[in-house]
């Protein structure tokens, strides 16, 4: 008997949905405010202009290495946040086209807000969607939940 094994196929549209017990303008200041998206986001340094068109770029903890290089795509406060992505933080991700995350952000009764993130537009980066499906992106979203119901961070920052 033989068995071939192949490589479990890259999904080229990655959705994720949580349920966060904040309001939509707390999950929206999470997801756009600098101060916090370094304390679930690998410690990533983001620098962002809120405008359609405007630059959308996170770097190393220590400010040395430029991690994500793309441009705001629409800005709907507090209910829809979208932006291009380059991952610049692999050499062979950096090589790919930039693809596309989306934040949707909708409130539900008892203060609590539905956040879908999709990260799409990956057919021409496979490597970069690779990289972040599953875990990379979980580890993200379940840091951004932990930080907004506790107050606290999930983990230390992140060296990576």
């Amino acid at each position: 008997m033989t068995t071939t094994m192949t490589a479990p196929e890259v999904q080229t549209t990655q959705v994720y949905v949580i349920l966060i017990k904040a309001s939509q303008e707390a999950v929206w200041e999470a997801i756009t405010e600098p101060e916090f998206v370094a304390q679930y986001f690998h410690g990533a340094r983001l620098e962002r202009e809120l405008k359609s068109g405007g630059l959308y770029r996170s770097h190393s903890p220590d400010g040395s290495q430029l991690w994500v290089d793309a441009q705001v795509i629409e800005v709907d406060p507090p209910r829809r946040f979208v932006h291009g992505w380059r991952s610049l933080y692999n050499p062979e991700c950096a090589e790919e086209p930039e693809s596309r995350v989306s934040w949707e952000i909708e409130a539900q009764e008892e203060g609590i807000c539905k956040l879908t993130v999709v990260h799409d537009q990956l057919e021409q980066s496979l490597k970069t969607a690779a990289s972040v499906a599953g875990v990379g992106w979980m580890t993200v979203l379940s840091g951004l939940k932990t930080l907004l119901e506790t107050g606290q961070p999930l983990a230390g920052p992140s060296t990576t």
